[in-house]
């Protein structure tokens, strides 16, 4: 039982790794014709409604009235804060950029599990293997390329750091709160809750009132449903992954995406890697490989009460 579970976190990992990498440029044609709150907002509120029918048909409760707190602080620090700022940055900022910010996720992760109350101390692997990780998508970005793409915004880059901490502290909160019994519940409230808070900013705004549905490009609605279904999967197991591993692992996924991007770039648009590239990507994997296989330690506190962390949180991927 323990190996079949080790084997479906490593593929959950792989689809993270990716699906989100390949979001990048779903979210980048998406906004070529729809506004960014808008274009998120669809998305998690029709995954949202998918995920919370298919909950309910395989036997899932109502969710009840305690259901719904958590959903609501889950919701809007991640799926709104994390997922609707970026794109909004993203209409401003070059990619480049943006996925060395939103590469600063662990940091911000590990740093909230370690502030909590009863806090998970980072160890010696996993600290080098985030520096290691760091450094290498750091390096993966060329600043030439991004001094050749003008000047970058600042009010978009501050985004993409409110929202890497945004969705940092989300990812730490959800481990903490009691859970619906159904995984797939929780993430489809979780959902609903940050897509509806998008689209009502859509309308406070005025971006949903001055799109013209007829003139949308094929692309962007391709690209709006690439999101709201491989997207919706992902984050479904994401949000399980971080139940049965520890957020420092978990956010591994901010160190692949670039990789994953660089990849779809190559393959899809003609660009071609480098030496360097290649190199760099080379740092980030053993990063990966680093923090993935390094055990966590025991919470910093002294209290003797038992841990409320699943069992599996302490050993995720153990050989």
């Amino acid at each position: 039982m323990s190996k079949y579970l080790d084997i479906k976190i490593i593929l959950g990992f792989a689809a993270v790794y990716v699906i989100w990498g390949s979001t990048y440029l779903a979210i980048r044609i998406g906004i070529e014709a729809i506004p960014p709150f808008l274009l998120i907002g669809m998305r998690f509120v029709t995954g949202g409604l998918l995920l919370y029918g298919w909950a309910r048909m395989r036997g899932a409760p109502s969710p009840r009235l305690s259901d719904w707190t958590p959903a609501l602080v889950t919701g809007l620090l991640m799926p709104l804060g994390g997922t609707g700022l970026v794109a909004w940055a993203e209409m401003t900022v070059p990619s480049g950029l943006t996925a060395l910010l939103i590469a600063m996720t662990p940091m911000w992760i590990v740093l909230a599990d370690w502030l909590r109350p009863a806090g998970t101390r980072p160890n010696l692997p996993v600290t080098v293997g985030l520096l290691l990780g760091f450094s290498g998508v750091a390096l993966l970005i060329n600043p030439a390329d991004l001094s050749r793409s003008g000047e970058v915004d600042l009010f978009g880059a501050v985004l993409i750091v409110i929202a890497s901490i945004s969705w940092a502290a989300g990812s730490v909160y959800s481990r903490q709160v009691s859970r619906p019994s159904s995984g797939i519940l929780r993430t489809s409230l979780q959902m609903l809750v940050g897509g509806g808070g998008l689209l009502l900013i859509s309308a406070l705004t005025g971006e949903a009132a001055a799109v013209d549905f007829g003139a949308v490009a094929l692309r962007s609605w391709l690209a709006l449903g690439y999101l709201t279904l491989f997207g919706s999967i992902a984050y479904a197991i994401y949000v399980w992954l971080l139940s049965v591993s520890t957020p420092a692992k978990v956010s591994t996924y901010a160190y692949v995406n670039p990789v994953i991007a660089l990849a779809l770039g190559a393959s899809l648009a003609g660009e071609k890697l480098s030496n360097w590239t290649i190199v760099c990507s080379a740092i980030v994997i053993v990063a990966i490989v680093i923090v993935i296989s390094a055990k966590a330690r025991a919470p910093r506190s002294t209290d003797t009460a038992p841990s409320t962390a699943p069992p599996q949180a302490a050993r995720c991927l153990r050989a």
